[in-house]
C-alpha cells in the first residue's frame, strides 16, 4: 500500500482519492485555498485533507494532478519548489506538447513524471472510468489499481496518454457543443421536438438524456476552454488546422457566461426538462 496525494480533491479529484483509499492506499488530499464544496468532497470516506500542495507532495509518495489543464503547470511548479521529489503522475487534460513541457520541468527538479489521462465519469462500481498511462513508470501508477478505474498503460513515452485523451476528448465534448447548438437554434425555431426525432432515426446515441448531456457540459464551460485550446494546439501539430477547436473554446466560453454555468456537476446530473436547460443557455 502507498500513500498518494491527490490535488485537487474537487469532483473527480476526490472519486479517485475515494477509489485509492477503498483499496487500502493512505490518501492525503490538498485543500487549501478551495470552494466549501470542494473542502465537503474532500471530507470523504478515507480522504485526509492537508493545507496545501506542500503537505501534499512531503506526504505522499505518488501525486496525482487532477486540475483545470490551465492549472497543470502551477501544480508541478507547487511540487517541485516544494523540495519533495514524489512520483508525480499528471492526469490533466493537456496536449502532448504540454505534457512534455512538464517532463522537462520535472526532470530538471529530479522528479519522474508519468503522462495520464482519465476517460469517462468519476470512478464508480461498475469500472467504466478508464486511466491511461504513459512514461517509464507508469506500471506504478497503474499497480495503484483505484477501484471502479481501469488502468491501461500506453508504453514508456510521455505523450501518448495525453494524445489519446486530446482525440477522444474532441469527439466527446465537440459532439455536447453540437447538441448545445442545434437544441438552442431548434428551440428558437420552434422545431425542437421534430429535431429531435429525426436524430433519434438517425443517432439515438446523441439524444439520449440530452438535457443531461447539455447540463453537464454547460456546468464544466469554464474549465473546457482551456482544454479545447489544448486541442486546437494538438491538431495543429499533427498538421491540421487549429481553427476548428479555437471556435470551440470560443464557444464554452460563452456557454460559461450563462446562467446554467452556475450549477453544479450534481445540479447538472439531475436535470430532466430539455427546454428549461436550454432557457438557461440565454445570456
Amino acid at each position: 500500500m502507498a500513500t498518494v496525494g491527490v490535488i485537487s480533491p474537487g469532483a473527480m479529484g476526490s472519486a479517485i482519492g475515494r477509489s485509492l483509499a477503498a483499496g487500502g492506499h493512505r490518501v492525503l488530499v490538498a485543500v487549501e485555498g478551495r470552494s466549501d464544496r470542494t473542502r465537503a468532497l474532500a471530507a470523504g470516506a478515507g480522504l485526509e485533507p492537508v493545507a496545501g500542495v506542500d503537505e501534499v507532495a512531503a506526504g505522499a509518495e505518488v501525486v496525482l494532478s487532477v486540475v483545470p489543464p490551465g492549472s497543470a503547470r502551477d501544480v508541478l511548479a507547487g511540487v517541485v519548489a516544494s523540495g519533495a521529489r514524489p512520483l508525480f503522475a499528471d492526469l490533466n487534460a493537456v496536449s502532448p506538447d504540454t505534457v512534455r513541457e512538464l517532463e522537462r520541468t520535472a526532470g530538471a527538479a529530479g522528479i519522474d513524471l508519468v503522462d495520464g489521462s482519465i476517460s469517462g465519469p468519476p470512478p464508480r462500481a461498475d469500472g467504466s472510468t478508464r486511466l491511461y498511462l504513459s512514461g517509464q513508470r507508469a506500471w506504478e501508477v497503474a499497480a495503484l489499481e483505484p477501484q471502479g478505474m481501469r488502468p491501461v498503460v500506453l508504453g514508456d513515452r510521455a505523450g501518448a496518454a495525453s494524445g489519446l485523451k486530446m482525440c477522444t476528448a474532441s469527439v466527446y465534448k465537440g459532439t455536447a457543443l453540437l447538441l448545445t447548438h442545434a437544441c438552442r437554434t431548434a428551440l428558437d425555431e420552434g422545431v425542437l421536438d421534430e429535431a429531435l426525432a429525426d436524430l433519434r432515426l438517425s443517432a439515438p446515441c446523441l439524444v439520449e438524456d440530452p438535457e443531461r448531456w447539455i447540463a453537464t457540459a454547460a456546468s464544466k464551460a469554464e474549465r473546457y476552454v482551456a482544454e479545447m485550446r489544448e486541442i486546437a494546439a494538438t491538431q495543429a501539430a499533427a498538421g491540421l488546422p487549429a481553427d476548428l477547436f479555437e471556435a470551440v473554446a470560443a464557444c464554452y466560453s460563452s456557454i460559461s457566461e450563462t446562467p446554467l454555468a452556475a450549477a453544479t456537476p450534481e445540479q447538472a446530473d439531475a436535470a430532466d426538462d430539455l427546454v428549461a436547460v436550454l432557457e438557461g443557455l440565454r445570456r
